[in-house]
This record gives structure tokens, sequence and C-alpha cells, in this order.
């Protein structure tokens, strides 16, 4: 049967992206990364642009561990170990050592009763929330939560879904009001660290909130953060927007392996019975291979590195970065989006412009990513760089200089 036909579709729907402004394009190849070098931090080659040297400013890893010796070691060291693969989902023959290890790790760091890893953590939220949202389940959730979130609560398809307003606690209880007598269980699900804005869900006040209403629930209210950007790159400890906020009553944090800890794959903590439910009804875990051994492994060497005195200093390191960054950046007169998670937002508001400051910074050998309306509202156009602990002063004063320049040529 010919794929002619669809083919055809599918390529109108590709020149409404286009049109649209909605269209990614084609995917940077990164061929080689060259090792940190004082004063300059760490450089990458993009296939097309021969030995041109990039430096790297729309990374999730936070804190450089992908690249750090020991992480890397840890990681060849079990793949000799135990393969290259896990084989088979985990239920059948695909649980290994290092699975449970770092589930372990990972529940004693939130101080939570057990953890949970998934392949990713995109597929962690979708696992979490599809079991445990039922017919008479009511979901609350922030208006700028992430893909993840939205597609969960689509696909699982809930009593009913209402979303409050960015941040907005006051909303948040008026919804939870409306949902009183209309169904036994309520769940508030929001990101810790909001990834295209960098700000951060008030997550002390969401469960102040929630212990108000709990009673007016035969099975009460469940709350869910997406920790994925705040994990490893926000708080004094790195523990994330619940250290920060000191939030008491998060019953599930979802979050990553693949951002501030550099490895692959995401994860849950919570309590015991809600992981062994878990184990037996999320499809992505049941019938998903694991991350691989070496994955695990490596996770646990980041792990232990971000829960140690040298991640304390990579932390402070990454904030001094940051707050370099935006004062710099606010006395050119750009217009940010403070705070000290190192999501640092541009805010551009035009399409056109964003463009042209990102084709600006790419021939000046820096990369950033500029988001523009469907990704975020329109007016709401940035360009969101992200610091890392493997960037230096040298590598801040350049950006900022470059963009001085942009600003005033």
């Amino acid at each position: 049967m010919s794929i002619s036909t669809l083919e055809q579709h599918l390529l109108n729907k590709l020149e409404d992206l286009e049109k649209r402004g909605a269209l990614k394009g084609r995917e940077k190849v990164i061929t080689a990364v060259k090792q940190a070098e004082a004063p300059k931090g760490p450089r990458y080659l993009i296939e097309g642009y021969g030995n041109k040297e990039f430096l790297c400013m729309n990374s999730n890893a936070y804190l450089g561990l992908s690249l750090r010796d020991e992480v890397i070691e840890a990681e060849e060291n079990s793949a000799r170990a135990f393969g290259a693969g896990p084989g088979a989902v985990r239920f059948i023959s695909g649980t290994y050592r290092p699975h449970v290890e770092l589930e372990g790790k990972l529940a004693r760091f939130h101080n939570r009763e057990a953890a949970m890893i998934f392949s990713s953590a995109y597929g962690t939220m979708i696992g979490v929330i599809t079991p445990l949202i039922e017919a008479d389940t009511i979901v609350l959730s922030d208006d700028l939560n992430h893909n993840c979130i939205i597609n969960a609560i689509r696909l699982s398809r809930p009593k009913d879904k209402a979303v409050y307003r960015h941040l907005d606690m006051d909303d948040l209880e008026q919804h939870i009001q409306a949902a009183e007598g209309r169904c036994r269980h309520l769940i508030i699900v929001t990101d810790g660290i909001f990834s295209m804005r960098g700000d951060h869900a008030p997550l002390d006040k969401i469960c102040a909130i929630a212990l108000k209403y709990e009673s007016q629930f035969e099975r009460g209210i469940t709350t869910i953060v997406d920790d994925s950007h705040g994990v490893g790159a926000f708080g004094e400890s790195g523990r994330g927007t619940e250290e920060y906020t000191g939030a008491k009553g998060i019953d599930i944090i979802v979050a990553t392996l693949g951002k501030s800890l550099g490895v692959n794959g995401g994860y849950i903590v919570s309590g015991a019975t809600t992981i062994n439910y878990l184990r037996e009804t999320s499809p992505f875990y049941v019938y998903s291979n694991p991350i691989t051994p070496a994955e695990a492994s490596a996770a646990v060497k980041a792990l232990g590195i971000l829960d140690s005195k040298q991640g304390r200093e990579l932390l402070d390191k990454l904030r001094r970065l940051t707050r370099r960054f935006e004062r710099g950046l606010k006395a050119f007169g750009y217009e940010i989006i403070e705070s000290e998670h190192p999501v640092v937002p541009l805010m551009i508001r035009d399409t056109h412009e964003t463009a042209e400051i990102v084709r600006h910074l790419t021939e000046n050998g820096i990369l950033a990513t500029g988001l523009n309306f469907p990704v975020v509202p329109k007016g709401d156009e940035e360009i969101r760089f992200q610091v890392s602990a493997d960037h230096t002063e040298y590598d801040i004063d350049y950006v900022l200089e470059v963009l001085r320049n942009y600003r005033y040529k």
C-alpha cells in the first residue's frame, strides 16, 4: 500500500508548522567536545561549522557532571560488568544491582520511603499520573506546566480538570472549592521550576492550601511536583524547590537524571505503598526497558557528588555565575526574569528580534535557544540562557560582551 497520500498530508502539516513559526527545523549535531582549558569552559564542535568552537548556553546539565572523569569511569566500569543494556523490562530480567542501589540513594536523598526509576522524566510523569487518576478524580494544574503534565492529564481522562493562573494561589484555592462535593480525589500538579522562565512554584503555600481542604475529599488531596529543573540546581543542597521553599507535605516528586545529574532517565520518590502500586500498574515502567545498569551507576556517582562538599561548591559556583550574568544583562538594559535558578530568560518579546539575536550569538560561537509562540505566549518571546557550573567567569563575560555589542551596534 502506498504511503504517498499520507506523506503529502504530513508535508502539508509541516508547512503549516513552519508558517506558524512552530517548526523546530534541523537539529544541530555535536561532533566533538573539547574539554575545559583555562580560562574557558568546555567547547563544542557542530556539524557544518568546521573547526569553529561553540560555548554551550542552552544545556540542562547545570552542574557539568556529564563530563566529569569519575562519572564517565563509573559508567564504563558498570558497562564492562553488566553489559551495554538491560536486555528486558525489569519484572522479567531487567533489574540489576545498580538500579536498586540508585533507587535507594534517591529515596534517602529526598528523605522519602522509596524511589522508582524510569527510562525518561517525560515517561515518568505520564507513567505516574495515569495510574493515579480514576473516574472520580479531578486534577488542578498550573497554567505554565510542562508539556509532559499536560499530556499526562489528557491521556488519563480524569472526571474533570482545571488550570489555575500561573502561581496564583487565590485562583488555585477557588478551583479547590469548586471541586468540593464533585469528586472523591483531588490532585494538584505543578512544575517546581518552570523551565521557560526560571521561576518556581510556592510549594509551601500549595501544601498549606492542600492541608486546609484535605478533609473535604474522601481520598484526600495529592500533591505532585515535577522538579526536573530544580533538583541539582536549586536549594541550598540541590534538593530542589521543596528545599528552597521549605515545603512540608509534597506527596510525590518527579525528577530527572538527565539534567543536573548529567546522565539519563527519570524517577519518582514517594511513600513505599505508592511506589509498590506504581511498579504494578505504571505502563511506562512495566512495559519499558529501564535505563542501562551503566547509566544507573553513573547516576549513583553523580548523586554522590551532588550530596557532598564538592556538590555544595558546584552549587555555590552556579549561583555566583548566574548572578554575574544577570547583573551584566541588566546593566546593558536587557529585560530578564531574575531568580536564583540558572535559567536566565532574556525577554525579547518579538519573534524577528529573537531570531536576529540568536543568529548573532551563533555567529560569535554561542549556542542559545530562542523561544517563540506557540512554545511561549505571544509577547513573551525570549532567549533562554542556561548557566552551568562548568562555565567560567571568562565564558559569562564573553557572552555579555557579545550581547553588549549587539545592543549598541
